[in-house]
């Protein structure tokens, strides 16, 4: 079993802003969960996999500038749990499940 942590800052000018929402700008959950899928395809060394999202849950908001953290863990199944943090407060978590070999 496999595990790692990542670090991504949020940009200031992230593109999904614009969108979500005029006046207190929020990341969409989507953009969280391409982080993580692009995270857990790194660890594995697997680039350009069809994921399968088992299941993801989105805890606060976050917003421009915010630095977090993603700790994914490989499980027997080859499935991958996230966790995401801003600091002490918890952002989101789920389970990514990659394509069999």
């Amino acid at each position: 079993m496999a595990e790692a942590e990542f670090r991504w800052t949020v940009p200031a000018d992230h593109p999904a802003f614009p969108g979500h929402f005029s006046g207190r700008p929020i990341v969409p959950g989507v953009v969280l969960l391409d982080r993580a899928l692009l995270f857990a395809e790194e660890m594995l060394g697997r680039p350009g996999l069809a994921w399968q999202v088992g299941n993801a849950k989105f805890f606060s908001p976050v917003g421009p500038e915010e630095a977090l953290t993603f700790s994914l863990t490989q499980k027997t199944s080859g499935a991958i749990a996230f966790t995401v943090r801003a600091s002490t407060r918890e952002v989101a978590a789920g389970s990514l499940t990659p394509p069999a070999p």
